[in-house]
């Protein structure tokens, strides 16, 4: 534990040293304190955005909600349907049929972010992706997600699908608080499955200390997109970025709202994260800048704003971590033609994150 602290400590004075005087950044940011949910800091958090694969922190939760009330077991079996298998990478792997726990399923899905096997697991716990989708519609009503909408539950993009830093915060926040028994899922960096090693885009968990999660996701529409969360010297941290114009920056931009955050340079803003407002707007398209005809100039641009990481330019993303790994098995085509009834739950968190906050 000594030894991880002045690593920490060390890694600290190093990535001070590199940070400017202002924030280098200009797309949605939120660094929320995961402990009291005070907001740190905030930039564009209520602007409507594109969640891509974050959509799959809400599946999770689903997911999460259906084992406690008894609907699904982590060990009940989760078939790769031919709709899920259509479904457009990243995938799995896995043939049309295959059958994998629950339990590796959502390690799959969180780590890999397959988008067949969030489908899998839709059609497993609701019988249909549309009634798990207005599961999804119906959690997100409850906790207060005033700018989301899911169109499905994996991420790829629909022009409905919508949601904002804000929301994603909420999100985060709600999961850690109602199910700490799910947390290494979002901890871990890779997943073997077979011969194959699926690994997480989140750079964070190999290259910066205390990293504990949790979600990328990218389509065109949306850019890269990051949920992470930290733990370092009894401190706890969320951070969202949307939009960044590479991994690389979304990462980096990630680690210096941690560092500036534990650094108290960012010393809050005396808001708790459900009191910021969600914007009446349109969502951001980033389609033109990101994958479009504007795609190099808009890269070189942001290149130029935030250089950290690239060649010849320091890096926040220094650590090098050997990252959890988890085993999943493919149970191969099962037998199984029996329906299971699933029954609809009846949505209501215990306790609103203001409540919780308050208590």
């Amino acid at each position: 534990m000594a030894q991880f602290r002045r690593r920490i400590a060390a890694s600290l004075m190093v990535a001070l040293a590199c940070l400017g005087t202002t924030p280098a950044w200009a797309l949605p940011m939120l660094l929320v304190d995961a402990q009291t949910y005070e907001v740190l800091y905030a930039e564009d958090a209520g602007q409507p955005w594109h969640p891509a694969s974050l959509t799959k922190l809400m599946t999770a939760y689903v997911a999460f909600r259906a084992i406690a009330e008894g609907r699904i077991g982590l060990d009940d079996t989760i078939k790769v349907s031919q709709n899920a298998w259509n479904q457009a990478p990243a995938k799995s792997g896995l043939k049309v049929g295959s059958s994998i726990t629950l339990r590796d399923a959502l390690y799959i899905m969180v780590v890999k972010s397959a988008n067949d096997i969030a489908v899998a697991i839709a059609e497993g716990i609701s019988g249909s992706v549309p009634r798990f989708v207005d599961e999804m519609n119906e959690m997100a009503k409850a906790m207060g997600m005033s700018a989301t909408h899911y169109v499905n539950p994996s991420g790829l993009h629909q022009e409905g699908q919508v949601t904002s830093a804000r929301d994603l915060a909420i999100l985060a926040l709600i999961i850690r608080r109602d199910y700490p028994q799910y947390a290494d899922m979002f901890e871990t960096e890779a997943v073997r499955l077979g011969k194959a090693k699926l690994e997480s885009n989140n750079g964070l968990l190999q290259h910066f200390l205390g990293t504990t999660g949790m979600k990328t996701g990218y389509v065109c529409a949306s850019g890269l997109n990051i949920v992470a969360t930290v733990e370092r010297g009894g401190r706890s941290m969320l951070a969202v970025v949307l939009g960044g114009s590479s991994a690389r920056e979304r990462n980096e931009l990630a680690a210096e709202l941690f560092l500036r955050g534990f650094a108290n340079v960012l010393t809050g803003t005396g808001q708790n994260v459900v009191q910021l407002t969600n914007l009446a707007v349109p969502p951001v398209d980033m389609r033109a800048q990101i994958c479009g005809k504007q795609a190099k100039a808009y890269v070189s641009e942001r290149e130029a704003a935030f250089p950290m990481g690239l060649k010849g330019h320091p890096s926040y993303l220094t650590d090098e971590i050997d990252g959890k790994v988890y085993t999943a098995n493919d149970l191969g085509v099962l037998v199984d033609d029996v329906p299971v009834p699933r029954p609809r739950p009846s949505w209501a968190p215990a306790a609103t994150l203001a409540t919780a906050a308050a208590q």
